[in-house]
């Protein structure tokens, strides 16, 4: 369910009154008596989108999912007891119930708790089906806890030699164990000894999910005098995208991190894909979520965020698209039992393993907005005045988003037109999950990727 909000006013809000200046991830102030800090926050809020001042500000009141978020950091932690593989969750909620502001919270617990964490949102250049695409966007999405720019250059610059991390990494990279092909062991030796800058980069870029030329590792490996101890061929395409991401972990391990959370927000648009496209969605969902044996990671730890209709609409029969008994026969019929298993996973996890958020309380609500009162006063210097206190409310009118914006929308009308009369207009409308195949296509700009010959 969405909510759409209008303020009947006149004249019209000038636009360049909400310009903020951007900060780089973890400088902003918590300081609620900072000005900027309350503008930024009131920014974020005013558009429907969380940034992690407004988080750090108003907190989340979702305990349960919080409590077992924090749970499952704490077995990645576990040294002693390491988990089998990735940990992970699914969230549901409809539309302005506050998944978006609890994956920002879950953000910014997992970068205090010294993970490296990404937040992405699931679109037409992220294609939940397409876990090489995914990869690429968490990376470019990392965030670590003590630093900024391009996640795989940074924690490239993390890794020490001397360091046990390190060591535990580098030994697990050159296990013959471990399930990867040997082009990964071969790119680290290379990356720890050799001094070409730009042989540097391209590893790291490697790493990160782009093409590597074989002959450019051979060469660095000659350069070392490494070459006869890594005979490797080129590897197969298809192989390199969950290698990378189980490698990626551990590299991040080894650089002194306790692990990598990705927060996977809007999983509901995979219902708007065709049926093989939604089945291989299923079971790209049971990797990330650890239920696939062959493909352990451990220190992975997910969070998705779906609406709370999907089974309803996409897996169960009529009036549903019926996807639990129909999505895998595809697969099966194409001799793809093995993904056919996984997406059979995938559904399951959906239908029963689901976590639904809590709805606020009345007095949450009122609280919540008592508090962005004193900020929005802050905010602007002006003393906003108290908003009756209601309870509940039908349908949309009763969602924190409603009553958030709401209410910052009336507070910029009547500072800046203290003779209006702002009155919130909504719309409410059901998530809709008609096929589109125009997000299947693929862009420009992100061919396959692999190693060249």
């Amino acid at each position: 369910m969405t909510c759409g909000i209008k303020i009947w006013s006149t004249p019209s809000l000038p636009w360049y009154d909400f310009l903020e200046e951007r900060t780089a991830p973890m400088t902003i102030a918590t300081d609620v008596n900072n000005p900027p800090t309350c503008r930024r926050a009131l920014e974020g809020l005013r558009n429907g989108v969380p940034n992690e001042a407004a988080v750090r500000i108003l907190g989340c009141h979702q305990t349960q999912t919080e409590s077992r978020f924090h749970d499952l950091l704490a077995q990645a932690m576990n040294v002693d007891r390491p988990p089998a593989g990735a940990l992970g969750m699914l969230v549901a909620g409809d539309f302005g119930t506050g998944k978006s502001h609890l994956l920002s919270y879950l953000e910014h617990q997992a970068l205090l708790q010294g993970f490296v964490c990404s937040r992405l949102t699931i679109s037409k250049e992220t294609p939940f089906y397409n876990l090489d695409k995914v990869f690429k966007s968490a990376v470019d999405n990392g965030r670590m806890p003590d630093g900024t720019g391009q996640l795989m250059e940074e924690l490239g610059l993390k890794l020490k030699n001397s360091s046990g991390a390190y060591a535990r990494f580098f030994q697990w990279a050159n296990s013959e164990r471990n399930g990867l092909h040997r082009i990964f062991p071969a790119t680290l030796m290379v990356h720890e000894r050799v001094d070409d800058l730009e042989l540097v980069s391209d590893i790291r870029s490697f790493w990160s999910g782009e093409r590597i030329k074989v002959s450019t590792i051979k060469d660095g490996l000659r350069q070392i005098g490494q070459l006869p101890n890594y005979p490797f061929k080129a590897p197969k395409v298809k192989e390199l995208p969950p290698q990378r991401l189980r490698f990626a972990t551990e590299l991040i391990k080894g650089a002194g991190y306790h692990g990598w959370v990705i927060l996977l927000d809007e999983l509901e648009l995979v219902g708007s894909y065709t049926r093989p496209q939604r089945a291989r969605s299923y079971a790209e969902l049971a990797r990330w979520l650890g239920k696939v044996a062959d493909e352990a990671c451990p220190g992975l730890v997910i969070v998705g965020t779906v609406t709370s209709d999907f089974t309803a609409a996409i897996l169960d029969d009529a009036p549903g698209k019926g996807d639990r008994h129909k999505a895998t026969q595809g697969l099966h019929d194409r001799g793809e039992d093995a993904v056919a298993a996984r997406a059979e996973t995938g559904m399951r996890i959906l239908e029963r393993e689901t976590t639904l958020l809590t709805a606020p309380t009345d007095e949450d609500v009122n609280a919540t907005i008592e508090k962005l009162r004193e900020i929005y006063s802050i905010a602007y210097n002006w003393d906003a005045p108290q908003k009756e206190r209601k309870a509940g409310g039908a349908g949309f009118q009763g969602r924190m988003r409603y009553k958030v914006r709401s209410a910052i929308n009336e507070w910029d009308l009547l500072r800046l037109y203290p003779n209006s009369h702002p009155e919130t207009e909504g719309t409410e409308f059901s998530a809709r999950y008609e096929e589109v195949p125009e997000l299947e296509q693929e862009t420009n700009d992100q061919g396959e990727e692999g190693a060249n010959r």
